[in-house]
Parts: structure tokens; C-alpha cells; sequence
């Protein structure tokens, strides 16, 4: 397998350099593959760095280990461990071959062969692989498929699906992340031919996938695609649109708004309904799924036009993250409102402020321990509140008071 140099050397982070003389201490092979190659090709930052290695895993340890390295076998058993160097981490696998598939694992044994392990991944421009001096090894053309924007299979499409099926999920996130029309459509019909098999899958994988996918700068060409193969019905469900997920896009591009998975995924099953089954399909995690029940539940309802003073006191009430979920949502839903922003800019510049009032000042007034200070700090918190957040302790207290002399009075009344 041949190498092609690259005009700019490879530059990736310092600590990368005590990892590769680790690595290669008593002659072993180290290169970059996967993400951080990818980023290089297109000129991007590069993130992650992992490098694959002819090293089996137990010499990987022992040298990163004589180093004085701290090495976690994160997944030694497929031949992966993690090199951890300043508290950055390092992925670094063995070089693999396929034994055995079944749709779901792979059975591998490790080996030395660089073109070996290069025609079992997944896609071309995942087979590349680059020296630390910048040689690009590039067995399958992947760094042109990359530029061109054309995700293709290494090998015969439906096999390589066959093989595996999280393949299917991989190819709609790499799609979505560095595709470009026109797309590859053996891979598609590959893709679609065995989405049937998703279901097989554990949902941990699943999410992984489709988080990472949502995270795509556009996700919306591979979501559409997902949806016209079936494969999203093997994902989440019949009857997904892409509609919502299309007006959040416009809101987030108006709004110079980051990517939000977990909002995005909020907008894609559209109903508070979908939310637990989802979760315990996906294995969501706890934040995960408490984000999509509190932006798709039918409470707090929210109105674009409300005042300046109900949008604060629903912020002290519900809390800004949460109602920021629920407004974007709404936005989306309808977008020609343009009342929506402003709910977004008092989210940003309204900071609710503490109650002054604890339960230790109504026991210091000789009020005992017991339901009737939380009632009380309640109908002055309810007080507080409507006066704007503005009555100070003070104001709270005398407020405090006249509750005190209001309940005194009636329940003399009460006795007569």
C-alpha cells in the first residue's frame, strides 16, 4: 500500500508526540486514523485524535505503561485502549481482521497487516490512515470520495451492511456530516434493504448514532432520507416528519443558535406521548430524557405575546433551560411570530433573583417546625412574586406579618 505525501505536514496537539515515541519505542507502527485524517483532509481543526497501531494490545500497555502513561483498557478486547497524556485522551486500537459477523459483532483477531484492517472498515475515507510525518496511506480513494462528498462502502455495499447493521446508522451520520448530492445509491440501497434488522440493535447504539447525527451542522437531507428508506420507522416510529425539524432549523440559523441534539430529537418525534417509550428504547440518560419530557409536556403553556412580567415569573418558576426548550419549540411551531425573540432575550438577560425569606427567619419568629411554615413562606413567595421580585426582607417580613395577622383575625372570628 502505497503512500502519497501531503504538502503540509500533519500537526496535531504536543501531547501527540510523547504518545508516538511511546508507541514506537522498540519499532512498532503508529498512525492516525479515523476523525482526526478526515479533519486534516478537509482542512478543518482536527478534535480527536486515534491511532491504530501494529502493536498488540498487551505491548500497547506495557509501553505506554514504561512511559508513565496512564493507559485505560477501555476496550482491550476488541483491541482498543485509551492513552490518557495531560487529561487529554488518546484512542489507540491494534490492527484487526474480521473472523467472524452476524449482523451485530464481529468476532476479530488481531494482526499486522495495514491493508487488512483498511478493507474491514467501514468507508473509504475511514480506510485512510497517515503517518505521524504526514503520509497518506489510501488504499480505496477515500480522500477523494471526502472532497467529492460521496459516502461509499469499502467493498460490495449490502455485504458490508450485512456485516454489520449499525452500518446503515453510520452511513445516514456520516451523510449528514460531509455528504453531498449526488449520494452514493448502492450504499442507499443497501441501507434500505436491511433496515429491517435495525430493531436487532441495542438502543445505546442507536442513540449514539442518531445524537451524532442530530449534531450535524444540517442534519435535514439525511433525517429526509432516513425517513424516505424506512429506516426511521426502524428508529423511532412510524409517522415521523421532518416538519418540525425543519422549522427549528430556520430558528436556530435566525438565531445564530449552536446544533442541540437532544432539542432536535425533541422536535423530530413532536409529541409528549413518544418520550417514554423512546427513552427506554434508546437508553436515554436520565438529563436526556427529562429535557424531552419537560419540552414536549403541555405545561407550562406559553404565550408569545405574554408580558414582561409573565415571562419572568415563569422563568423563576420553571427554570430558564427548560422554558428556553419550550420557546424554541413553540417559535418553531410558529415561526412567523416575531414575539417569540423576545421570550428568547429574557431568557438571556433575566437572572431570578433568591427569595429573601428562609424557613430559619420564621422559626426565629417563634413560629414552630412544621407544615405551617412552608404554607407561609409560600403564600409570601406567591406575594413576592407578584409584585415583580422588588420587596426586599424587610417588606417580606411585614408581609410575613399581616398574613399572620389576617389568620389570627379570621380564625378569632371562626371561634365566636
Amino acid at each position: 500500500m502505497s503512500a502519497a505525501a501531503n504538502p503540509t505536514a500533519f500537526k496535531p496537539p504536543p501531547e501527540t508526540a510523547t504518545l508516538i515515541d511511546a508507541l514506537t519505542a522498540d519499532g512498532a507502527e503508529v498512525r492516525f486514523v479515523g476523525g482526526c485524517v478526515r479533519d486534516f483532509v478537509l482542512g478543518r481543526s482536527v478534535q480527536d485524535i486515534d491511532l491504530a497501531t501494529d502493536a498488540r494490545p498487551e505491548r500497547v500497555m506495557a509501553l505506554l505503561a514504561k512511559a508513565d502513561i496512564k493507559v485505560v483498557p477501555t476496550g482491550v478486547e476488541h483491541g482498543t485502549v485509551t492513552a490518557v497524556i495531560a487529561g487529554r485522551k488518546f484512542e489507540v486500537t491494534t490492527l484487526r481482521r474480521d473472523v467472524e459477523t452476524d449482523g451485530r459483532h464481529a468476532v476479530v483477531e488481531f494482526g499486522t497487516d495495514w491493508l487488512e484492517d483498511a478493507a474491514r472498515r467501514d468507508f473509504t475515507f475511514n480506510a485512510m490512515s497517515m503517518t505521524p510525518d504526514g503520509a497518506l496511506y489510501d488504499p480505496f480513494h477515500g480522500k477523494k470520495d471526502l472532497i467529492d462528498g460521496r459516502v461509499r462502502f469499502v467493498g460490495e455495499a449490502s455485504q458490508r451492511v450485512r456485516e454489520d447493521v449499525l452500518r446503515i446508522l453510520r452511513w445516514f451520520r456520516f451523510y449528514a456530516h460531509y455528504g453531498k448530492p449526488p449520494l452514493d445509491e448502492s450504499a442507499l440501497s443497501a441501507c434500505k434493504g436491511f433496515a429491517f434488522r435495525l430493531p436487532d440493535l441495542s438502543g445505546e447504539r442507536v442513540r449514539h448514532e442518531l445524537l451524532r447525527l442530530l449534531d450535524a451542522p444540517n442534519p435535514l437531507p439525511s433525517i429526509e432520507l432516513m425517513i424516505e428508506t424506512n429506516v426511521m420507522d426502524a428508529v423511532l416510529g412510524r409517522g415521523r416528519s421532518a416538519q418540525g425539524l425543519t422549522r427549528l432549523r430556520g430558528i436556530e440559523d435566525a438565531n445564530f443558535a449552536s446544533p442541540d441534539p437532544v432539542l432536535r430529537l425533541a422536535a423530530l418525534i413532536g409529541t409528549h406521548g413518544a418520550v417514554a417509550p423512546l427513552s427506554t428504547r434508546l437508553r436515554l440518560s436520565n438529563n436526556e430524557r427529562d429535557r424531552l419530557d419537560q419540552a414536549l409536556a403541555a405545561e407550562p403553556a406559553l404565550g408569545a405575546q405574554a408580558s414582561q412580567n409573565d415571562r419572568q415569573n415563569a422563568i423563576y418558576k420553571y427554570g430558564a433551560k427548560p422554558l428556553r426548550d419550550r420557546v424554541l419549540l413553540a417559535w418553531s411551531a410558529a415561526p412567523t411570530e416575531p414575539a417569540w425573540k423576545e421570550w428568547l432575550q429574557e431568557l438571556d438577560a433575566f437572572s431570578p433573583p433568591k427569595f429573601p425569606l428562609e424557613g430559619r427567619d420564621l422559626t426565629a419568629l417563634g413560629i414552630p417546625e412544621g407544615p405551617e411554615i412552608g404554607d407561609l413562606l409560600r403564600q409570601v413567595e406567591t406575594w413576592w412574586v407578584s409584585q415583580s421580585f422588588a420587596p426586599d426582607r424587610e417588606a417580606c417580613l411585614s408581609h410575613l406579618a399581616n398574613i399572620r395577622q389576617t389568620n389570627r383575625v379570621t380564625l378569632s372570628g371562626d371561634g365566636s
